[in-house]
């Protein structure tokens, strides 16, 4: 551990220590949490990329989301319908006028933090079709990763990681920021979230998403035989084969469904995923 300023040729050497070099990875990540990197969040994406790295970040806009239509609102979908509509009388969500498309570099930053920001702003990013939780790449399968990602299938990214024994990266971060973790309450059986957003047309259509994910740090003695570490500067780093992480996640998941709640017994989004997620039959 030290308190001097982290260069590039220090994120390049842990990735070597890691055995990463060469690797699709998927970074979670604080910027903050290095301590002070030379160069900013661009230092830790050239370090990346210098390794010969892709690197694949979350992206998420969650201000594309417009209102429940009346004809698809499934019942245990994490939602109060009743509150939405007293809420917007008109029936109206943020701008309800927003179009999302893969060209956009529009981005909830506060929540994404720095790193995503960046990546976004790269001419040679690849970004995925999903209008409130897509992921972007960058570097030599940025596009083979992102490509299949869409509203309906939002966890494509981590089929096509997996495929190419990639790695997730947790930069400073827990298990509480680890999206393929929502994968694997998929692949445990639950249906994930329905919310909405405008279609190429205007028209409001599916988004399928996680719901909450701040009880995933209780999968962490599960996960604990994959997980590696090491720090860079004063930032803990985790790293967790894509494969293996999902496969052990839904196994803890499907035989015990209430791990994954937060500390908040009143949270509708863990409550109604605990019991399976929304009652798609019919939508």
């Amino acid at each position: 551990m030290t308190n001097r300023n982290v260069t590039q040729q220090d994120i390049q050497a842990a990735i070597r220590e890691l055995g990463l070099s060469g690797r699709p990875l998927c970074v979670h990540s604080s910027l903050r949490s290095f301590g002070w990197v030379d160069g900013g969040a661009d230092t830790v994406i050239d370090a990346l990329l210098a390794e010969g790295c892709t690197v694949l970040a979350p992206t998420m806009s969650w201000h594309f989301e417009v209102g429940p239509p009346a004809h698809l609102r499934p019942v245990r979908n994490g939602r109060d319908y009743e509150k939405w509509d007293r809420e917007h009388p008109d029936g109206a969500g943020r701008d309800a006028s927003l179009i999302y498309t893969p060209e956009s570099n529009e981005i909830s930053a506060k929540w994404m933090g720095a790193i995503p920001v960046v990546l976004l702003q790269r001419p040679d990013r690849q970004r995925g079709n999903d209008p409130m939780g897509s992921f972007s790449a960058v570097g030599p399968l940025a596009r083979e990763l992102v490509h299949e990602q869409t509203a309906r299938d939002p966890f494509a990214q981590f089929r096509a990681l997996a495929e190419h024994s990639g790695s997730v990266v947790l930069m400073g971060v827990g298990l509480d920021r680890l999206t393929l973790l929502h994968q694997a309450e998929e692949l445990a059986g639950r249906n994930l979230f329905m919310r909405w957003a405008n279609d190429a047309n205007g028209v409001p259509a599916p988004v399928y998403r996680g719901g909450c994910s701040a009880g995933f740090t209780r999968l962490e003695p599960f996960l604990a035989h994959l997980i590696r570490e090491t720090t860079v500067g004063v930032s803990l780093w985790k790293v967790l084969p894509v494969r293996e992480t999902v496969g052990a996640a839904s196994e803890v998941i499907r035989n015990r469904p209430e791990i994954t709640h937060c500390d908040d017994p009143e949270c509708r989004d863990c409550n109604d995923a605990v019991l399976g997620g929304p009652i798609l039959d019919g939508f």
